[in-house]
């Protein structure tokens, strides 16, 4: 009878610690995504990121009327832009940034984990660039807005672990800057260019934006090609492989 009482009280501690635990790694990320938000309004190069975009697309949208131009022509073709560009630098840049300062020693001093900041870093980008496509997507059909909203979140969450490979690689804000000029031209602007130029959208097709960009074309699953899928789940596995063998070998440094 001892023992089970004994046994009853170490489950209950266990539990409790369990608990703590839970909620310390919850409120560092809840830390490190409000130390993201004051610092946003600082960065005006991160501000910007998240603004233009959505701004643009209400512009384009409401501005310019072209005979013959698909509908939400400029909608569609912003949002694989914001996709491509927006989290994928804006992680990047946040990250390569409170290296070179050496704010990341002070947060992990101050026993906020690597993998905590990360998160926080990019469950924020990542949130304030679905607002946008929220913005974006006031100008489409209210039946077609609940599937723009999870491919943009896919494509977001993919860019987003993209740039914080970049920011892991880059020894400071000027190498990932170098760094992340390429990779954003590569995905922002393929599959713009694979639209007037069939060479290139072979080249295209292999990318994850290309192939959000397809799904937002047709704006349903329906008819969605097996290839589709498999590229898409090749490209998020191989960043995420990128991800964690970059943060295996340097870490936070």
């Amino acid at each position: 009878m001892n023992n089970e009482i004994i046994n009853k009280d170490r489950i209950n501690k266990d539990r409790i610690n369990i608990d703590r635990i839970k909620n310390a790694n919850i409120n560092n990320i809840l830390v490190i995504i409000k130390k993201q938000l004051i610092d946003t309004f600082k960065n005006k190069t991160v501000l910007i990121q998240f603004i233009m975009f959505p701004l643009l697309t209400v512009i384009f949208e409401h501005a310019i009327k072209i005979d013959d131009m698909p509908e939400h022509f400029f909608t569609k073709l912003f949002s694989v832009m914001y996709i491509g560009m927006a989290p994928l630098t804006s992680v990047a840049s946040i990250i390569a940034e409170e290296k070179e300062r050496n704010t990341l020693r002070v947060l992990i001093m101050a026993n906020v984990k690597p993998v905590q900041y990360l998160l926080g870093v990019c469950i924020y980008v990542w949130t304030i660039c679905m607002m946008g496509a929220g913005v974006i997507a006031t100008g489409l059909d209210s039946r077609d807005i609940p599937f723009y909203m999870l491919i943009m979140a896919i494509g977001f969450a993919i860019s987003a672990l993209t740039g914080a490979c970049i920011g892991l690689y880059a020894k400071n804000q000027m190498a990932a800057t170098s760094a992340v000029m390429p990779v954003m031209v590569v995905f922002a602007f393929l599959p713009m260019l694979s639209m007037f130029n069939d060479n290139i959208k072979k080249i295209a097709k292999f990318f994850y934006t290309e192939q959000l960009k397809s799904l937002l074309d047709e704006m349903t699953f329906d008819g969605m090609k097996t290839s589709t899928g498999i590229i898409l789940a090749v490209n998020a596995m191989l960043m995420m492989l990128l991800f964690l063998g970059l943060f295996k070998k340097k870490g936070l440094e």
